[in-house]
């Protein structure tokens, strides 16, 4: 909460001044609904102050709980207060344009059918941010299979890329080991990542729909996927472990 002082906390709210960027990180921030609130969200013109109304509840700080969509907004808003750049131009500067990745700009929403269309659409080439000009941090985000695999490969060469370091091989290693657990799915999460179970040397980032990053690191190996929305998709990572990992020999 010291990046938002502006910010009035409730009063019975006070233990939300406790979760920090590893909470965020890690989705141990303790949220206060059953269901995630996806209309009221897409709805609202801050999405930062939302997800900030949302903290707190009777959830535990330091427990998993799992809110793709909701929660990295929080972390966006960070990366503003703290760059004082936008999150595109911040990740033009030090990501996209050093591994030669086109993101044309961004895409704000000005109707249900616009957004519709965008989650349809094949040809847009942007970031969505909310009417404040903060960019979404759990999705919105146009990349090609190409573009995916790129950060993929960064990731797997330890953030080199060309020779250059792109991204710290320190921040790289603590991103994708295990920091929280999804127990009810025995899934080990990471920094923002899914991380593989002991004996497995992989790490992914999963989006709706089956868009995927998948990095083996033992068979330094990275599969791309990219798709259109759609409910209830079968696991890629079984597709993954199946029917592509033995392709590849140790």
């Amino acid at each position: 909460m010291d990046f938002f002082p502006d910010y009035i906390v409730k009063r019975r709210e006070k233990t939300i001044q406790n979760v920090t960027l590893m909470n965020l990180l890690t989705m141990t921030a303790p949220y206060k609904y059953k269901f995630a609130p996806y209309i009221k969200y897409f709805t609202s013109d801050d999405w930062v102050k939302f997800t900030l109304d949302l903290l707190g509840g009777r959830g535990q700080i330091g427990k998993f709980r799992y809110t793709p969509l909701i929660g990295p907004d929080i972390l966006s808003g960070i990366l503003v207060k703290a760059t004082g750049q936008s999150v595109f131009d911040f990740a033009t500067e030090n990501l996209f344009s050093p591994l030669g990745i086109t993101v044309e700009g961004n895409v704000i929403f000005r109707s249900k059918e616009e957004q519709l269309a965008f989650n349809k659409a094949k040809n847009i080439s942007g970031w969505v941010s909310d009417s404040t000009g903060v960019n979404t941090g759990g999705w919105g985000l146009t990349l090609s299979p190409t573009d995916m695999a790129k950060i993929g490969q960064l990731c797997l060469d330890g953030g080199m890329w060309n020779g250059k370091e792109i991204v710290s091989t320190r921040w790289i290693d603590e991103s994708t080991k295990e920091h929280s657990l999804w127990e009810k799915l025995n899934l080990p999460y990471g920094y923002l990542w899914w991380v593989g179970n002991d004996g497995e040397h992989g790490y992914a980032a999963m989006g709706d729909g089956g868009n995927i990053i998948y990095v083996n690191t033992k068979k330094k190996m990275v599969i791309a996927i990219a798709s259109l929305f759609m409910p209830k998709v079968k696991d890629r990572i079984e597709l993954i472990k199946e029917y592509i990992e033995p392709i590849f020999e140790d």
